[in-house]
């Protein structure tokens, strides 16, 4: 054969093996059998073998790597990630309803509602067509590049039906049927079995041999078109319908609803019929289907506010009461902790769970030995919904036998215990409080706060009682020789340490705010003040002062806080009155700014971050309408700070040149798209002239 004939027929077999693939996993046909398919795969595989030259990306082919990577790229995503919020049960998916039509003045709106499918979220970049990179969630805005471990999965398309470029966010699940034969294997091989599908799953995609991922025979379902936001389609169900279009496996099980009583008439249906599925769910997701309502709407700190996830009721199972401890929190609330008999709930071992206050203690009337009915929902803490008293013995019916009520006393210092007016809490009232100190230095550390790697509990507590910590300034002055004394600390773990607590000093605003501690402030309600910051500032940014901006400090900070009074926070969309007077009362206190000013002494800084969101873009602008694409590298600033840049005087970015692209912005080892420039007629500038369009109006 000629080189043209191998290279036509190399192209013919994977155009038939990509058909093939897509109608066995997006349409559940199948036209010729497995052994059929195979012996096609294999004539490729010999094909390419013998003239590699041949070989692409998107060949079925290239789904499983060659040598085992070292480790997991980090990958910023295009599109934010995000979590959403629950409803468990009717009245509170009514609620959602509720709001959804005041927030919109109208009297009714129209669901699009999906199978919520309990696997690992992932991200899939095209470009031209072809599947460039696959991700994990991550943080939401960065996460692992788990490309090669995705390609193994024969439900996602290696090249799409089009040739664009798309980002695309769905699930990767392992089946029922596949999870139950994984684990045979592993108890025959005497191996640890896995807890659940989701596991089993997660650790698939982040194995760094992609043929052992292979092996997990992981499945897909794509339920998102993310990017680019103008090719989207009007609502969420005609998305859902251009993904399958596309080549994308979604799941047959959607539905456009007229009204929230259909959803729930959905929700009621699919609660019978979930585990006749070869996949495990754990309710469906409502989204508001026009996507203009969707834009109305925007986003809260953590999650779209025009989408649900409605969950069943979590899995039961019954335990007995052993004991009844109370734990201190960083704020100082006390919480009433069960002790139980461990019980295996929903493949996650469970020995405590959570009682809340006073009041529900007394609701339940818990008494040593009881029986008690554990519900545990996805990821929420278990809780006890229920005693079984009928199960008491005759000894514990008497009302001499123990019962449980609140301590009088700081379970921690044994300082007076108080609870709150208009709260169900109670809270220990001594600032000094052992347990309080070492919580509030917990949470400066974890992950949505400073996120010092490797700065667990166990160090703090070793430090606190050397007496090398007492506050969270203290962290940040400490030395190598310091960490070397504590068990099992050796010379490289003490030096990666203090690198890890010098890397935390540049901290994001919203995760300074988490970082602090204050009273019901969470990861949304951080990110709504760091917005309300920057709209403060917002006059220094149209005046061209976009750095001035970007360079505050942590005493701008203390001053919005001070200049702003309770009623200007709690008017905050968002916020409340609660949470206002919590804020505006801690940065009252005269401690909590010695605190903050400490903090700067020792050289924390606010990362260079201009935060967007639905409140600042689209906003009249200088590049209004423009659109911009990027090529090559930028010595002045990153692209993804450029971009920032373009998006905040309300100009576009894509990433590939077209008659309706208004610039092409040139750096060093720039692409093909310079050429693309020229043939339509697109306006090429370089750097400097980028930075000067940046600070002046756009003319022609």
């Amino acid at each position: 054969m000629a080189k043209k004939e191998i290279k036509e027929r190399i192209e013919k077999l994977k155009k038939e093996i990509n058909h093939h693939r897509y109608l066995y996993h997006v349409l559940d046909r199948q036209e010729i059998s497995d052994s059929a398919l195979d012996f096609l795969k294999h004539e490729l595989f010999l094909l390419e073998q013998k003239y590699p030259k041949f070989i692409t990306p998107d060949s079925p082919t290239q789904r499983i790597g060659g040598k085992p990577l070292k480790g997991f790229k980090k990958i910023r995503h295009i599109v934010s990630q995000w979590s959403f919020n629950d409803a468990f049960n009717e009245k509170e998916i009514r609620d959602f309803d509720q709001r959804m039509k005041k927030e919109l003045g109208i009297k009714n709106i129209d669901y699009t509602v999906e199978l919520k499918i309990d696997g690992i979220h992932i991200i899939l970049t095209y470009e031209k067509g072809i599947l460039k990179t696959g991700a994990t969630r991550g943080d939401g805005k960065v996460g692992e590049d788990v490309t090669q471990n995705l390609k193994t999965i024969e439900s996602i398309p290696l090249k799409l039906k089009k040739d664009i470029d798309l980002v695309a966010e769905g699930e990767a699940y392992m089946k029922k049927s596949v999870f139950l034969k994984l684990n045979k294997k592993r108890e025959k091989n005497e191996e640890n079995l896995f807890a659940n599908p989701r596991n089993a799953a997660a650790g698939g995609i982040r194995q760094l041999d992609s043929k052992i991922a292979a092996k997990r025979k992981l499945d897909v379902y794509i339920y998102d078109y993310s990017w680019p936001e103008k090719d989207i389609p009007k609502t969420q169900f005609e998305e859902l319908n251009k993904l399958i279009d596309l080549g994308f496996r979604v799941n047959k099980n959607f539905k456009r609803c007229k009204n929230i009583e259909e959803v729930i008439k959905f929700w009621r249906k699919w609660e019978e019929k979930k585990t006749k599925e070869d996949y495990w769910i754990d309710g469906i997701v409502v989204k508001v289907d026009l996507r203009k309502y969707q834009n109305k709407l925007g986003y809260t700190g953590k999650a779209p506010r025009w989408v649900i996830a409605f969950k069943w009721p979590g899995e039961q199972a019954a335990s007995k009461l052993k004991n009844v401890i109370f734990q201190v929190g960083r704020t100082g609330k006390i919480t009433p902790v069960a002790v139980l008999e461990a019980i295996n709930i929903g493949g996650t071992t469970v020995t405590r769970a959570t009682l809340h206050n006073a009041d529900e203690m007394k609701r339940l009337g818990i008494k040593a030995g009881d029986t008690i009915i554990v519900e545990k929902a996805g990821d929420v803490i278990p809780r006890i919904v229920r005693v079984l008293s009928g199960l008491r013995s005759e000894g514990a019916k008497s009302e001499k036998a123990q019962s449980f009520q609140m301590p009088h006393k700081c379970p921690a210092c044994g300082s007076e215990i108080k609870k709150i007016k208009g709260e169900v809490a109670h809270y220990c009232l001594n600032k000094k409080c052992g347990a309080v100190l070492k919580n509030r230095l917990y949470y400066f550390v974890s992950k949505k706060a400073f996120d010092i790697k490797g700065f667990g509990p166990r160090i703090i507590d070793q430090l606190i009682d050397g007496g090398l910590i007492s506050q969270a300034s203290d962290i940040f002055s400490l030395e190598e020789g310091d960490l070397k004394p504590l068990q099992r600390f050796a010379e490289k773990s003490s030096s990666n340490l203090i690198k890890a607590i010098e890397n935390s000093k540049r901290i994001t605003l919203p995760r300074f705010l988490i970082a602090c501690g204050i009273k019901y402030v969470g990861e949304e309600t951080a990110n709504l003040l760091a917005r309300k910051i920057q709209s403060f500032y917002q006059p220094a940014i149209s005046t061209g002062g976009l750095e001035k901006f970007q360079s505050r400090d942590i005493n701008d900070i203390i001053i919005f806080f001070q200049k702003s009074s309770k009623e200007d926070i709690e008017k905050i969309k968002g916020i409340g009155n609660k949470v206002g007077k919590s804020v505006k009362d801690w940065f009252s206190l005269t401690d909590n700014i010695e605190f903050l000013k400490n903090l700067e002494k020792i050289g924390i800084t606010l990362e260079r971050e201009i935060l967007i969101n639905n409140e600042f873009e689209n906003k009249e602008g200088k590049f209004r309408d423009k659109i911009f694409v990027f090529t090559g590298e930028l010595k002045s600033m990153p692209r993804d700070e450029a971009k920032k840049r373009v998006r905040k005087f309300g100009g576009k970015i894509t990433e590939t040149i077209s008659k309706k692209t208004n610039f092409l912005v040139v750096g060093k080892k720039s692409g093909s798209k310079l050429g693309k420039a020229g043939k339509f007629g697109v306006k090429v500038i370089r750097e400097k002239e980028f930075l000067k369009l940046v600070e002046t109006d756009i003319h022609g």
